[in-house]
């Protein structure tokens, strides 16, 4: 169904108000990254999830589907290209993570309504977003050593977490996407990260995707 760009910022402005941040409820034993590669030059895309098990961030799931995205890419308006695709993945798993980790924004938005906060709030499930770039507000950069950060402060108002997740190495951009609290959202990446810049979670959901591009995996949900 088409939405115009007027109409997509209007649905995010109502949605917003659905946002819920907290801590969560219980520890959790799973996690999950999603992500999706598009194709030049064509509206096929492939997107991923993949399930961890914490600690060891051992894989225990996965799924993968192709299929087609017709909304472009707008700058602030990316949930509505890429939550399609992401929800026919997570609908395809049997077994659901503890909290979905998403390569995007949760609350660290304009409208406060990233992608992770656009799912979280339509699969009524916990979500992080977790960014290699900034959209909005603004902040001090944190010490160099890994694990340090700062806060993202927009209008007066905490929306993210500048963290620094490798030593000397450029920050990546941290937000709640609903039903997580700044503690949990900035824990549980931490918790997922190697001896890479981008959480573990992102990394196999973006090699997945790429894999299925490239035919070297067929799509559809898996169990290891």
């Amino acid at each position: 169904m088409y939405i115009s760009v007027k109409e997509a910022k209007a649905k995010q402005e109502k949605m917003r108000e659905q946002v819920v941040i907290k801590p969560l409820e219980k520890e959790i034993s799973t996690v999950a990254g999603a992500d999706l590669s598009f194709d030049k030059n064509s509206d096929k895309v492939q997107a991923g999830i993949v399930i961890l098990r914490l600690p060891g961030l051992k894989v225990v799931a996965r799924s993968a589907v192709t299929t087609e995205v017709d909304f472009t890419y707008i700058p602030g308006l990316l949930a509505f290209r890429e939550l399609p695709p992401l929800k026919k993945a997570w609908k395809l798993l049997k077994i659901k993570p503890d909290v979905l980790i998403l390569d995007g924004h949760g609350i660290a938005h304009p409208r406060r309504l990233g992608l992770a906060t656009h799912f979280g709030i339509l699969m009524d499930h916990p979500t992080i977003g977790c960014a290699k770039n900034n959209l909005t507000g603004n902040f001090e950069q944190p010490r160099s050593e890994k694990g340090s950060y700062r806060y993202i402060i927009d209008d007066g108002e905490r929306i993210g977490i500048v963290l620094r997740s490798r030593t000397n190495v450029n920050p990546i951009f941290v937000s709640p996407g609903h039903k997580v609290s700044f503690e949990d959202s900035r824990e549980i990446v931490m918790r997922c990260l190697s001896r890479y810049k981008l959480p573990e979670t992102t990394r196999k959901a973006h090699a997945l995707v790429n894999r299925l591009r490239r035919g070297e995996t067929e799509p559809g949900y898996i169990e290891f």
